[in-house]
Protein backbone atom coordinates (compact mmCIF):
# COMPACT_ATOMS: atom_id res chain seq x y z
CA UNK A 1 0.00 0.00 0.00
CA UNK A 2 1.20 3.33 -1.14
CA UNK A 3 2.03 5.83 1.99
CA UNK A 4 0.49 8.66 1.77
CA UNK A 5 3.39 11.88 0.74
CA UNK A 6 1.70 14.50 3.62
CA UNK A 7 3.35 18.26 2.64
CA UNK A 8 5.78 19.97 4.39
CA UNK A 9 4.55 23.64 4.21
CA UNK A 10 8.48 24.30 4.34
CA UNK A 11 7.23 27.23 2.61
CA UNK A 12 5.70 28.38 5.67
CA UNK A 13 7.52 31.29 7.86
CA UNK A 14 6.19 29.20 10.60
CA UNK A 15 6.85 25.57 9.85
CA UNK A 16 3.34 23.47 11.52
CA UNK A 17 1.22 21.11 9.66
CA UNK A 18 -1.90 23.30 9.18
CA UNK A 19 -4.38 20.07 9.00
CA UNK A 20 -4.49 20.12 12.76
CA UNK A 21 -4.93 23.35 13.45
CA UNK A 22 -8.82 23.22 14.97
CA UNK A 23 -8.57 19.74 15.73
CA UNK A 24 -8.50 19.07 19.23
CA UNK A 25 -5.03 16.93 20.17
CA UNK A 26 -5.12 13.54 20.87
CA UNK A 27 -3.79 13.25 24.62
CA UNK A 28 -2.87 9.48 24.15
CA UNK A 29 0.75 8.56 23.78
CA UNK A 30 1.65 5.26 22.06
CA UNK A 31 4.32 4.58 24.87
CA UNK A 32 2.93 5.07 28.34
CA UNK A 33 4.86 7.75 30.60
CA UNK A 34 6.35 5.74 33.49
CA UNK A 35 4.26 8.94 35.85
CA UNK A 36 1.48 10.87 34.26
CA UNK A 37 2.17 14.47 35.35
CA UNK A 38 0.22 14.95 38.86
CA UNK A 39 -2.50 17.72 38.01
CA UNK A 40 -4.60 19.74 41.48
CA UNK A 41 -7.66 21.66 40.97
CA UNK A 42 -8.18 24.20 43.03
CA UNK A 43 -12.21 25.39 43.25
CA UNK A 44 -13.15 28.22 46.70
CA UNK A 45 -16.12 27.02 48.04
CA UNK A 46 -18.95 29.59 47.16
CA UNK A 47 -17.00 31.77 44.80
CA UNK A 48 -19.02 31.79 42.13
CA UNK A 49 -22.01 33.21 44.30
CA UNK A 50 -20.83 36.73 44.06
CA UNK A 51 -22.43 39.44 41.72
CA UNK A 52 -20.80 42.53 40.60
CA UNK A 53 -24.16 43.88 39.65
CA UNK A 54 -27.08 43.78 37.51
CA UNK A 55 -25.76 44.83 34.37
CA UNK A 56 -21.73 44.33 34.78
CA UNK A 57 -20.17 41.97 32.19
CA UNK A 58 -17.97 40.57 34.77
CA UNK A 59 -20.01 37.56 36.21
CA UNK A 60 -18.41 35.22 38.70
CA UNK A 61 -20.85 31.91 37.99
CA UNK A 62 -19.33 31.30 35.10
CA UNK A 63 -16.97 29.98 37.89
CA UNK A 64 -19.58 27.42 38.87
CA UNK A 65 -20.96 26.65 35.71
CA UNK A 66 -17.10 25.68 34.78
CA UNK A 67 -16.61 23.49 37.45
CA UNK A 68 -20.31 21.50 36.37
CA UNK A 69 -19.04 20.33 33.19
CA UNK A 70 -15.91 19.67 34.62
CA UNK A 71 -17.27 17.15 37.71
CA UNK A 72 -19.93 15.99 35.13
CA UNK A 73 -16.99 15.05 32.70
CA UNK A 74 -15.50 12.64 35.53
CA UNK A 75 -12.36 14.59 35.59
CA UNK A 76 -12.17 14.79 39.45
CA UNK A 77 -10.87 11.48 39.25
CA UNK A 78 -7.53 12.31 37.22
CA UNK A 79 -7.16 15.16 39.28
CA UNK A 80 -6.62 15.89 43.25
CA UNK A 81 -9.29 18.59 44.11
CA UNK A 82 -8.95 21.34 46.82
CA UNK A 83 -11.26 23.91 48.37
CA UNK A 84 -8.57 26.16 49.77
CA UNK A 85 -9.27 28.64 52.43
CA UNK A 86 -9.35 32.59 51.69
CA UNK A 87 -5.99 34.50 51.57
CA UNK A 88 -5.29 36.84 55.02
CA UNK A 89 -4.90 40.01 55.20
CA UNK A 90 -0.57 39.50 55.72
CA UNK A 91 -0.65 37.57 52.41
CA UNK A 92 -2.66 40.10 50.70
CA UNK A 93 0.00 42.93 51.52
CA UNK A 94 2.38 40.79 50.06
CA UNK A 95 1.88 42.66 47.25
CA UNK A 96 -0.50 45.64 48.01
CA UNK A 97 -0.28 48.56 49.49
CA UNK A 98 -2.41 48.23 53.21
CA UNK A 99 -4.70 51.22 53.05
CA UNK A 100 -5.84 49.99 49.82
CA UNK A 101 -6.25 46.82 50.95
CA UNK A 102 -8.28 48.55 54.25
CA UNK A 103 -10.16 50.37 52.15
CA UNK A 104 -11.56 46.82 50.43
CA UNK A 105 -11.96 45.42 53.79
CA UNK A 106 -14.07 48.49 54.73
CA UNK A 107 -16.22 49.50 51.56
CA UNK A 108 -19.85 47.62 51.31
CA UNK A 109 -22.92 48.82 48.83
CA UNK A 110 -24.36 50.86 51.77
CA UNK A 111 -21.19 52.81 53.07
CA UNK A 112 -19.94 53.57 49.45
CA UNK A 113 -21.53 57.05 49.47
CA UNK A 114 -19.48 58.21 52.36
CA UNK A 115 -16.17 56.39 51.01
CA UNK A 116 -16.61 58.16 47.73
CA UNK A 117 -13.57 60.13 47.78
CA UNK A 118 -11.48 56.75 49.01
CA UNK A 119 -12.92 54.94 45.92
CA UNK A 120 -12.06 57.46 43.71
CA UNK A 121 -8.33 57.70 44.85
CA UNK A 122 -8.45 53.69 44.29
CA UNK A 123 -10.77 53.54 41.24
CA UNK A 124 -13.63 51.75 42.99
CA UNK A 125 -16.93 52.92 42.54
CA UNK A 126 -20.16 53.14 40.55
CA UNK A 127 -18.53 55.51 38.20
CA UNK A 128 -15.36 53.27 37.60
CA UNK A 129 -15.36 49.40 35.88
CA UNK A 130 -14.87 48.07 39.53
CA UNK A 131 -18.12 48.22 41.32
CA UNK A 132 -18.78 48.06 44.86
CA UNK A 133 -20.80 44.78 45.57
CA UNK A 134 -21.98 42.55 48.54
CA UNK A 135 -18.79 40.54 50.25
CA UNK A 136 -16.40 42.26 47.66
CA UNK A 137 -13.48 41.67 49.83
CA UNK A 138 -14.48 37.84 50.50
CA UNK A 139 -14.66 37.69 46.79
CA UNK A 140 -10.99 38.65 46.57
CA UNK A 141 -9.82 36.74 49.12
CA UNK A 142 -11.00 33.75 48.08
CA UNK A 143 -9.46 34.03 44.59
CA UNK A 144 -6.02 35.19 46.03
CA UNK A 145 -6.37 32.41 48.39
CA UNK A 146 -6.58 29.50 45.67
CA UNK A 147 -3.44 31.22 43.83
CA UNK A 148 -1.35 31.46 46.96
CA UNK A 149 -2.10 27.81 47.91
CA UNK A 150 -2.03 26.65 44.43
CA UNK A 151 1.60 28.31 44.14
CA UNK A 152 2.43 26.45 47.23
CA UNK A 153 1.61 23.46 46.61
CA UNK A 154 2.98 23.43 43.10
CA UNK A 155 6.89 25.14 44.82
CA UNK A 156 6.82 22.19 47.11
CA UNK A 157 6.87 19.90 44.72
CA UNK A 158 3.59 18.51 45.59
CA UNK A 159 1.72 18.78 42.16
CA UNK A 160 3.35 19.04 38.53
CA UNK A 161 -0.23 21.26 37.11
CA UNK A 162 -2.11 23.53 39.63
CA UNK A 163 -5.26 24.39 38.25
CA UNK A 164 -7.28 28.30 39.76
CA UNK A 165 -9.75 28.93 37.29
CA UNK A 166 -11.24 31.64 39.96
CA UNK A 167 -7.74 33.55 39.61
CA UNK A 168 -6.15 35.28 36.97
CA UNK A 169 -7.61 39.13 37.54
CA UNK A 170 -4.47 40.45 35.87
CA UNK A 171 -4.91 44.00 35.97
CA UNK A 172 -5.76 44.81 39.50
CA UNK A 173 -2.35 47.36 40.59
CA UNK A 174 -0.73 47.90 43.91
CA UNK A 175 -3.02 50.46 45.22
CA UNK A 176 -5.00 50.54 42.46
CA UNK A 177 -8.58 48.40 40.99
CA UNK A 178 -8.61 48.08 37.65
CA UNK A 179 -10.56 45.99 34.78
CA UNK A 180 -12.71 44.48 36.91
CA UNK A 181 -9.53 43.03 39.01
CA UNK A 182 -9.25 43.97 42.37
CA UNK A 183 -6.54 41.95 43.81
CA UNK A 184 -3.58 41.03 41.74
CA UNK A 185 -3.53 37.08 43.08
CA UNK A 186 -1.37 36.60 39.93
CA UNK A 187 1.55 38.83 41.26
CA UNK A 188 0.91 37.05 45.00
CA UNK A 189 1.51 33.56 43.35
CA UNK A 190 4.88 34.54 41.42
CA UNK A 191 5.94 36.01 44.29
CA UNK A 192 5.29 32.93 46.49
CA UNK A 193 7.18 30.79 43.67
CA UNK A 194 10.02 33.32 43.92
CA UNK A 195 10.63 32.72 47.50
CA UNK A 196 11.56 28.47 46.20
CA UNK A 197 12.35 29.21 42.35
CA UNK A 198 14.73 31.48 40.71
CA UNK A 199 12.80 32.64 37.39
CA UNK A 200 9.38 32.52 36.93
CA UNK A 201 7.41 32.87 32.93
CA UNK A 202 4.30 34.75 32.69
CA UNK A 203 1.91 34.20 29.82
CA UNK A 204 -1.27 35.91 29.54
CA UNK A 205 -3.79 35.10 26.52
CA UNK A 206 -6.72 37.11 27.16
CA UNK A 207 -6.96 39.37 24.94
CA UNK A 208 -6.59 42.38 27.40
CA UNK A 209 -3.16 43.33 28.16
CA UNK A 210 -1.73 41.63 31.31
CA UNK A 211 -0.45 45.28 32.63
CA UNK A 212 -0.83 44.60 36.65
CA UNK A 213 1.69 41.77 36.23
CA UNK A 214 4.17 43.64 33.54
CA UNK A 215 3.78 46.90 36.14
CA UNK A 216 5.08 44.58 38.91
CA UNK A 217 7.80 42.95 37.94
CA UNK A 218 8.77 45.62 35.24
CA UNK A 219 12.45 46.11 36.81
CA UNK A 220 12.97 42.61 37.37
CA UNK A 221 14.81 39.74 35.83
CA UNK A 222 13.60 37.06 38.02
CA UNK A 223 10.12 37.32 35.85
CA UNK A 224 9.74 37.21 32.09
CA UNK A 225 6.31 38.47 31.39
CA UNK A 226 4.64 37.37 28.04
CA UNK A 227 1.23 39.31 26.94
CA UNK A 228 -0.48 38.52 23.68
CA UNK A 229 -3.42 40.67 23.57
CA UNK A 230 -5.30 43.41 20.98
CA UNK A 231 -3.36 46.77 20.84
CA UNK A 232 -4.94 49.96 20.27
CA UNK A 233 -5.70 53.11 21.55
CA UNK A 234 -8.77 52.88 22.35
CA UNK A 235 -9.39 49.66 23.56
CA UNK A 236 -8.19 48.78 27.33
CA UNK A 237 -6.00 48.93 28.99
CA UNK A 238 -4.18 51.09 25.79
CA UNK A 239 -1.12 49.24 26.84
CA UNK A 240 1.44 46.58 25.49
CA UNK A 241 2.86 47.33 22.64
CA UNK A 242 6.27 45.96 21.53
CA UNK A 243 8.32 48.74 22.96
CA UNK A 244 7.41 47.66 26.47
CA UNK A 245 10.52 46.22 27.52
CA UNK A 246 10.90 46.53 31.22
CA UNK A 247 13.60 48.82 32.80
CA UNK A 248 16.73 49.19 34.99
CA UNK A 249 17.56 45.16 35.71
CA UNK A 250 14.12 44.23 34.13
CA UNK A 251 15.39 45.37 30.29
CA UNK A 252 13.91 43.01 27.74
CA UNK A 253 12.20 40.78 30.50
CA UNK A 254 8.80 42.28 29.59
CA UNK A 255 7.51 40.83 25.92
CA UNK A 256 4.35 42.31 24.09
CA UNK A 257 2.51 41.07 21.04
CA UNK A 258 -0.19 43.52 19.77
CA UNK A 259 -2.75 41.94 17.49
CA UNK A 260 -5.29 43.30 15.79
CA UNK A 261 -8.92 42.59 15.27
CA UNK A 262 -10.03 39.00 13.93
CA UNK A 263 -7.07 37.18 14.11
CA UNK A 264 -7.85 33.48 13.49
CA UNK A 265 -6.89 29.92 14.81
CA UNK A 266 -4.10 29.05 12.23
CA UNK A 267 -2.15 32.46 12.44
CA UNK A 268 -2.54 33.14 16.65
CA UNK A 269 -1.38 29.56 17.27
CA UNK A 270 1.74 29.45 14.80
CA UNK A 271 2.56 32.87 16.26
CA UNK A 272 2.26 31.56 19.59
CA UNK A 273 4.39 28.83 18.95
CA UNK A 274 6.79 30.79 17.23
CA UNK A 275 7.49 33.21 19.85
CA UNK A 276 7.22 31.07 23.46
CA UNK A 277 9.52 28.44 22.26
CA UNK A 278 12.76 30.50 21.92
CA UNK A 279 11.42 32.32 25.20
CA UNK A 280 11.46 29.34 27.06
CA UNK A 281 14.61 27.90 25.74
CA UNK A 282 16.41 31.16 26.40
CA UNK A 283 14.88 32.22 29.73
CA UNK A 284 15.28 28.33 31.13
CA UNK A 285 12.21 29.66 33.50
CA UNK A 286 11.97 27.46 37.17
CA UNK A 287 8.08 27.11 36.72
CA UNK A 288 5.50 28.83 33.80
CA UNK A 289 2.73 30.59 35.20
CA UNK A 290 -0.30 30.88 32.52
CA UNK A 291 -3.26 33.08 32.43
CA UNK A 292 -5.90 31.38 30.46
CA UNK A 293 -8.50 34.76 29.36
CA UNK A 294 -11.20 33.29 27.64
CA UNK A 295 -12.20 36.47 26.07
CA UNK A 296 -9.76 36.09 23.40
CA UNK A 297 -12.20 33.20 22.08
CA UNK A 298 -14.33 34.24 18.95
CA UNK A 299 -18.13 35.47 19.82
CA UNK A 300 -17.57 37.21 23.16
CA UNK A 301 -18.78 40.05 24.23
CA UNK A 302 -15.93 42.18 24.89
CA UNK A 303 -13.61 40.31 22.76
CA UNK A 304 -12.75 41.22 19.28
CA UNK A 305 -10.80 37.92 18.04
CA UNK A 306 -11.97 34.89 16.37
CA UNK A 307 -10.12 31.98 18.15
CA UNK A 308 -11.58 28.88 18.78
CA UNK A 309 -12.18 26.44 22.08
CA UNK A 310 -9.61 23.66 20.54
CA UNK A 311 -7.25 26.79 19.25
CA UNK A 312 -6.88 28.67 22.72
CA UNK A 313 -6.95 24.92 24.48
CA UNK A 314 -3.51 24.12 21.69
CA UNK A 315 -1.80 26.91 23.29
CA UNK A 316 -2.18 25.05 27.11
CA UNK A 317 -0.86 21.66 25.31
CA UNK A 318 2.03 23.31 24.15
CA UNK A 319 2.90 24.95 27.13
CA UNK A 320 2.28 22.03 29.28
CA UNK A 321 4.42 19.79 27.10
CA UNK A 322 7.50 21.71 28.21
CA UNK A 323 7.18 19.49 31.33
CA UNK A 324 7.74 22.33 33.73
CA UNK A 325 5.68 23.04 36.39
CA UNK A 326 2.61 25.00 35.12
CA UNK A 327 0.13 26.68 37.21
CA UNK A 328 -2.99 27.87 35.26
CA UNK A 329 -5.23 30.74 35.83
CA UNK A 330 -8.34 32.20 34.47
CA UNK A 331 -9.30 35.53 33.46
CA UNK A 332 -11.56 37.47 31.22
CA UNK A 333 -14.04 35.87 29.07
CA UNK A 334 -17.55 37.06 29.13
CA UNK A 335 -19.67 34.80 27.48
CA UNK A 336 -20.28 32.27 30.37
CA UNK A 337 -21.60 29.51 28.18
CA UNK A 338 -18.62 29.92 26.13
CA UNK A 339 -16.22 30.56 29.20
CA UNK A 340 -16.90 27.52 31.00
CA UNK A 341 -16.45 25.41 27.61
CA UNK A 342 -13.35 26.51 27.54
CA UNK A 343 -11.93 25.85 31.24
CA UNK A 344 -13.54 22.56 30.85
CA UNK A 345 -11.49 21.80 27.82
CA UNK A 346 -8.11 22.99 29.37
CA UNK A 347 -9.03 21.12 32.27
CA UNK A 348 -8.77 17.85 30.37
CA UNK A 349 -6.25 18.64 28.31
CA UNK A 350 -4.25 19.16 31.74
CA UNK A 351 -5.44 15.97 32.89
CA UNK A 352 -4.53 13.92 29.89
CA UNK A 353 -7.83 13.07 29.14
CA UNK A 354 -9.70 13.57 25.75
CA UNK A 355 -13.28 14.95 26.18
CA UNK A 356 -16.15 14.29 24.33
CA UNK A 357 -17.88 16.48 21.98
CA UNK A 358 -21.71 16.10 24.24
CA UNK A 359 -22.09 17.79 27.20
CA UNK A 360 -22.45 16.34 30.60
CA UNK A 361 -25.84 16.50 32.33
CA UNK A 362 -24.91 18.55 34.86
CA UNK A 363 -26.89 21.11 37.03
CA UNK A 364 -27.09 23.80 34.61
CA UNK A 365 -27.35 22.05 30.95
CA UNK A 366 -29.62 24.37 29.68
CA UNK A 367 -27.21 27.20 29.72
CA UNK A 368 -25.11 25.85 26.98
CA UNK A 369 -28.27 25.81 24.30
CA UNK A 370 -29.30 25.17 21.43
CA UNK A 371 -26.15 22.64 20.55
CA UNK A 372 -25.06 21.28 23.62
CA UNK A 373 -21.56 20.61 22.33
CA UNK A 374 -18.19 21.14 23.89
CA UNK A 375 -17.04 22.51 20.97
CA UNK A 376 -19.60 25.14 19.50
CA UNK A 377 -18.91 27.14 15.84
CA UNK A 378 -17.35 30.62 17.09
CA UNK A 379 -14.82 31.70 14.53
CA UNK A 380 -15.04 33.89 11.68
CA UNK A 381 -17.90 36.59 12.42
CA UNK A 382 -15.07 39.54 12.69
CA UNK A 383 -12.75 40.08 9.63
CA UNK A 384 -9.21 39.46 10.19
CA UNK A 385 -7.03 42.28 10.23
CA UNK A 386 -3.83 41.01 10.98
CA UNK A 387 -1.88 40.10 7.76
CA UNK A 388 1.16 37.95 7.23
CA UNK A 389 3.34 40.82 7.06
CA UNK A 390 2.47 42.03 10.32
CA UNK A 391 2.68 38.66 12.05
CA UNK A 392 6.40 37.95 11.02
CA UNK A 393 7.23 41.59 11.78
CA UNK A 394 6.42 41.07 15.41
CA UNK A 395 7.74 37.37 15.47
CA UNK A 396 11.21 38.78 13.84
CA UNK A 397 11.02 42.03 16.58
CA UNK A 398 10.55 39.66 19.40
CA UNK A 399 13.47 37.09 18.13
CA UNK A 400 15.66 40.24 18.59
CA UNK A 401 14.59 41.01 21.54
CA UNK A 402 15.49 37.80 22.96
CA UNK A 403 19.03 37.80 21.56
CA UNK A 404 19.56 40.62 24.31
CA UNK A 405 18.48 38.11 27.18
CA UNK A 406 22.09 36.44 27.12
CA UNK A 407 20.42 33.35 28.71
CA UNK A 408 18.96 33.17 31.70
CA UNK A 409 20.17 35.25 34.75
CA UNK A 410 21.75 33.74 37.53
CA UNK A 411 20.34 34.28 40.89
CA UNK A 412 21.56 33.05 44.37
CA UNK A 413 18.93 30.91 46.63
CA UNK A 414 19.03 30.72 50.24
CA UNK A 415 17.22 28.07 53.04
CA UNK A 416 13.98 29.59 54.15
CA UNK A 417 14.75 29.56 57.75
CA UNK A 418 11.54 27.98 59.69
CA UNK A 419 11.52 29.86 62.29
CA UNK A 420 14.11 32.68 62.40
CA UNK A 421 17.01 30.94 63.91
CA UNK A 422 14.53 30.03 66.68
CA UNK A 423 13.89 33.68 67.60
CA UNK A 424 10.22 33.16 67.18
CA UNK A 425 10.19 30.09 68.87
CA UNK A 426 7.83 30.82 71.65
CA UNK A 427 5.21 32.74 69.21
CA UNK A 428 2.03 31.20 68.89
CA UNK A 429 1.27 29.48 65.53
CA UNK A 430 -1.43 28.54 63.69
CA UNK A 431 -2.21 25.10 61.73
CA UNK A 432 -1.45 26.27 57.97
CA UNK A 433 1.61 28.62 59.53
CA UNK A 434 3.07 25.31 61.08
CA UNK A 435 1.98 23.01 57.87
CA UNK A 436 4.70 25.93 55.69
CA UNK A 437 7.21 26.18 58.04
CA UNK A 438 7.43 22.44 57.95
CA UNK A 439 7.03 22.22 54.39
CA UNK A 440 4.01 20.59 53.84
CA UNK A 441 2.27 20.77 50.95
CA UNK A 442 -1.17 21.26 52.73
CA UNK A 443 -0.33 24.71 53.72
CA UNK A 444 -3.18 26.89 52.91
CA UNK A 445 -5.96 24.20 52.10
CA UNK A 446 -7.75 24.04 54.99
CA UNK A 447 -10.47 27.14 55.92
CA UNK A 448 -13.72 27.64 57.54
CA UNK A 449 -16.15 29.45 55.25
CA UNK A 450 -18.72 29.46 57.41
CA UNK A 451 -22.56 29.35 55.84
CA UNK A 452 -22.07 30.14 52.64
CA UNK A 453 -25.30 31.72 51.09
CA UNK A 454 -27.26 31.01 47.99
CA UNK A 455 -26.96 33.54 44.79
CA UNK A 456 -30.27 34.32 42.93
CA UNK A 457 -28.24 36.44 39.87
CA UNK A 458 -27.98 32.60 37.77
CA UNK A 459 -29.43 35.01 34.71
CA UNK A 460 -29.83 33.75 31.57
CA UNK A 461 -26.95 35.41 28.63
CA UNK A 462 -29.13 37.08 26.50
CA UNK A 463 -29.86 40.91 25.84
CA UNK A 464 -27.91 42.57 28.05
CA UNK A 465 -26.84 45.90 28.63
CA UNK A 466 -23.60 47.46 30.50
CA UNK A 467 -24.84 51.27 31.94
CA UNK A 468 -27.93 51.45 29.81
CA UNK A 469 -26.23 50.57 26.62
CA UNK A 470 -25.32 47.30 24.57
CA UNK A 471 -22.18 45.79 25.99
CA UNK A 472 -19.25 47.00 23.13
CA UNK A 473 -16.07 45.58 22.57
CA UNK A 474 -13.96 47.16 24.94
CA UNK A 475 -14.10 47.25 28.82
CA UNK A 476 -15.55 50.59 29.76
CA UNK A 477 -12.86 53.34 30.11
CA UNK A 478 -12.78 54.43 33.53
CA UNK A 479 -14.13 58.02 33.84
CA UNK A 480 -12.51 59.93 36.49
CA UNK A 481 -14.22 62.44 39.14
Amino acid sequence: MRLNDFPTFSDSPFFYDRRTISIPQQEQHIVQPHSAPKVAYYHPQGVGNYHYGERHPMRPQRLELTNQLVLGYGLQDKMTMHAPRKATDEELLGFHDSDYIDFLRRVTPKNAGSLANDGAKYSIGENYDCPVFYDMFAFCQQYAGASLAAARKLASGATDIAVNWSGGLHHAKKGEASGFCYVNDIVLGILELLRHQPRVLYIDIDIHHGDGVQEAFYLSNRVLTVSFHKYSADFFPGTGNLSEIGSDLGKYFSLNVPLQDGIDDESYISLFKAVMEPTITNFRPSSIVLQCGADSLGCDRLGTFNLSIAAHGECVRYIKEFGLPLLVLGGGGYRQSSVARCWAYETGVLAGVQLPDDLPPNNYYEFFGPDYKLHPPLTGHIQNLNTKQSLERIRMTIREKLRYLNGAPSVQMQEIPPDLMGFLADEERNKEEREEEEGNADAGEHRDDGKQKHNEWMDREGGDVANGRPIGSTKRPRIKV
